[in-house]
Parts: C-alpha cells; sequence; structure tokens
C-alpha cells in the first residue's frame, strides 16, 4: 500500500530531514521518548484553527461538544477562542466550570439529567438548558418553587430523519431515548407545556440527528422537518446540533465546515427561517488534531492468514473500533512518508480477542518490535471514551504548539487505580 495520505494528520504535521513525524514542531518520537506511550498528541494549532473557523462560519452560533474530548486545557483554548460549548453530564460541566470556563457561555444536554446535575446547571447559570423529556420538566418546575431561578431553555425535538450513519449513534430517527418527538405531537405539546411555566424561557428548539454524518443533505433534510414547526411557534432559536463527520481512513471524503456551514444557512433561508442558527461541531474540531503513539510489543505472524501486531494500548484509550467498527490507518512515525505494503492487525493488551485498534493497517516492511507506531484521526472520542479495562491506567495527553510540548493530562498510576477503593 502506499504511503499515508497527508490529510488525515494535523495541520501541523511535517516530515522531518530524517523521515520522522513533526507535529507542532516537535518530534514525535523524542514525545514518545519523553511522555512514554500510549501517548495523545494534540496540535493545538490545529485545534484553534478549526475553533476559530467554526466561528467565523457561525458566530456565537458555534458550540463546540465537549463529549468529543474534554480536559481543563481543552475548555480553556474553547474559551480563548470565542466558541461557546456544550456540557452533556454534571461531570462535564464540573470540569467546564474548574477549567474558569463562564456558566452563561455553556449549554447543557442529557436525556436523564438528575435533581442534582439540573441544582448544579442552576448554580452555575448555565446559558442555555436542552430539556429533553416531560420529567425534566417537572424536575425543573419543582426547582423552581425551591430556588425561584428562571433558565433559559431550548427544547430537544426529535424530527424522524434517517442519518446515514452507525446506528448506535444515529440519533434523529423516531425511535430513539433523545427528544420530544415531532411526529406523534409530542413536541407541540412540549411547548405549549414549556410556555405555561413560570420556572422557564422557552428560547427554542435542538436536534441532533447523529454522528458521524458525512451527507450535509441530511442536515438540510432535518431542518426541512422542523422548519414550519419553528415558525409556526414563533422560536427565536434553532439549534441543529453537531455530528459532521471527517475522514479516517484513506479513500474517505468529508464535507468540509465552510460546506455545513452553506448547506444550513441557505436551508434555512429557503425555508424562511429567521430564527437564529446554531450548531455544535465537537469531532470537525478535535478529531484530526490527534495522533495516538504506541510501542510495539509483540508481532505474531501466522503464515497464511494474517499478522498481529500487539501495542501497550488498545481499547481501552479507543473503543470506537469495538464500538462501532469504526476504521483506522496505521503508521510509523519514524518513516511517515514511507510505502506501507505490509497487512497487519494492530491489537491491544487486553484480554478480549476483540480488542483490536486496527483491522486491516498497513505498515513498511521493517517493522520491528520496540518500533513507536501512530494512528491518526484519534482527537475526539479515544481519550473521552477511554476506561480502566484490565486495570490499564488511562494515557497522557500532551498539547505541541511552536516548538512547545505541554502536559495537559497526566498519565494514570497504579496509585489512581486505587485511589477511591476501600478495604473489606
Amino acid at each position: 500500500m502506499t504511503a499515508l495520505p497527508w490529510s488525515l494528520l494535523p495541520d501541523g504535521a511535517s516530515e522531518g530531514d530524517d523521515g520522522e513525524l513533526w507535529i507542532g514542531g516537535r518530534s514525535t518520537l523524542e514525545l514518545a521518548a519523553q511522555f512514554g506511550t500510549p501517548l495523545f498528541v494534540y496540535d493545538e494549532a490545529h485545534l484553534r484553527a478549526r475553533c476559530q473557523q467554526a466561528k467565523d462560519l457561525f458566530g456565537e452560533g458555534a458550540v463546540y461538544a465537549a463529549k468529543a474530548f474534554l480536559c481543563k486545557a481543552m475548555a480553556q483554548l474553547v474559551h480563548e477562542e470565542g466558541v461557546r460549548m456544550d456540557v452533556a453530564t454534571g461531570g462535564e460541566l464540573f470540569v467546564a466550570l474548574a477549567a474558569g470556563f463562564p456558566g452563561g457561555r455553556l449549554v447543557m444536554h442529557g436525556n436523564n439529567k438528575s435533581e442534582a446535575e439540573l441544582e448544579e446547571a442552576i448554580a452555575s447559570g448555565i446559558g442555555r438548558l436542552v430539556v429533553d423529556n416531560f420529567d425534566e420538566l417537572d424536575r425543573l418546575e419543582k426547582l423552581h418553587q425551591r430556588t425561584g431561578r428562571v433558565l433559559d431553555v431550548l427544547l430537544r425535538v426529535t424530527p424522524g430523519v434517517e442519518a446515514h450513519t452507525h446506528h448506535y449513534i444515529a440519533t434523529g430517527q423516531d425511535d430513539t431515548k433523545f427528544g420530544f418527538t415531532l411526529s406523534t405531537g409530542a413536541a407541540s405539546a412540549a411547548v405549549t407545556r414549556a410556555r405555561s411555566m413560570e420556572s422557564i424561557r422557552l428560547r427554542g428548539i435542538h436536534l441532533h440527528i447523529g454522528s458521524q454524518v458525512f451527507l450535509v443533505d441530511s442536515f438540510a433534510a432535518a431542518l426541512g422537518v422542523v422548519a414550519s414547526f419553528v415558525k409556526n411557534h414563533d422560536l427565536e432559536e434553532l439549534s441543529m446540533g453537531g455530528g459532521l463527520g471527517v475522514a479516517y481512513v484513506a479513500g474517505e471524503h468529508a464535507p468540509s465546515m465552510a460546506d455545513w456551514a452553506l448547506m444550513l444557512k441557505t436551508a434555512a433561508e429557503d425555508a424562511g427561517i429567521e430564527s437564529s442558527l446554531s450548531v455544535e461541531p465537537g469531532r470537525a474540531i478535535a478529531a484530526q488534531a490527534a495522533v495516538t503513539l504506541y510501542t510495539v510489543g509483540t508481532i505474531k505472524e501466522i503464515p497464511g492468514v494474517r499478522t498481529y501486531v500487539a501495542v501497550d494500548g488498545g481499547m481501552s484509550d479507543n473503543p470506537r473500533p469495538v464500538l462501532y467498527g469504526s476504521g483506522y490507518e496505521t503508521f510509523l512515525p519514524r518513516a511517515v512518508a514511507a510505502d506501507r505494503p505490509r497487512s497487519v492487525r494492530l491489537v491491544g493488551k487486553h484480554c478480549e480477542s476483540g480488542d483490536v485498534l486496527v483491522m486491516n493497517g498497513s505498515v513498511p516492511d521493517d517493522l520491528a518490535v520496540g518500533d513507536i507506531i501512530a494512528t491518526p484521526v484519534t482527537g475526539a472520542y479515544g481519550h473521552s471514551m477511554g476506561s480502566n479495562y484490565n486495570k490499564v491506567g488511562r494515557p497522557a495527553v500532551v498539547f505541541v504548539k511552536d516548538g512547545d510540548a505541554r502536559l495537559v493530562v497526566r498519565r494514570e498510576t497504579y496509585e489512581d487505580l486505587v485511589r477511591n477503593d476501600l478495604p473489606l
């Protein structure tokens, strides 16, 4: 197979004189030696550029989806770039606030927010609360009697649009746990109920058709479905959620954020919608910004069958291949532009046959034990979905920019693994 497509690497990627991959002015091999592996390496300038692009295209309607990748440094970066941010749990809210992110610039989601999480959102001065169901409206009424606080609310509406993506990450169809269903009349009933409540100010609606969506027409279709609803109820805000896909493997092509913006704005104009428009890109900002570095521990050849290459990470730092069958590329950072004729299956160290990072990877012929091997486009839903399965510590995360490497999440230690354990 030919060399790794350069388009899958961060903006700040370059090839050193010796053929090594550099990111943000630093050798990735030196980063692996300094910080250890597995290691998430983020191009900070790439993250900032994507945030700025979102702001340029959508203005105050640009909202970063924190579930894609969140740590205190990321929250600070997003805020510095003038982009709002959404959170989906009390934990994400806590991290955002701990980073100094203003509560008034946060949007909070969740299909089953607890009373405690709602209280935390109220105390933070949350900018927008996205209400998902009638039970949540009941909770807000109860909390209002105790706090007297009035919240700015969006109602999550299920438009009945089938996005062409994996069924685990499709959320816009009628058969979903999320939102007030448009076709059953639940969405209209929710608007009527919300406008009768003293505890909230209804600002508009939110919808989300799914993740890793490659067809921008799907977003336009969803907007068209809710257009009359938005106009008939005179709603001032329309959030189209996130879900814009990115390319992960050679030959895959994804729409740009500019394509997305043009499609949505044109569809809104054609439908006569005058409501303010917002979106929630997460993957589109963070995914391509990072690569994950691993160390090769074993190479198992099964003649005529396949070659297994085992590394020091696995499904605990990137569960997407196990969950969704997601594809990734493999390459050697010591020879980033080299041809990759050797076919391998990249596997982790966990006690599961399904612990596969890359089903069909390609590497140079001279791959050896001890090599640093990398997977690109791992900036979204790797760190954030990671676990401690088999009591493996979560990897470190570094931001690199202009030759400077900053540790933003330290590697978990064995002591961290028992920090919350209590003896019998």
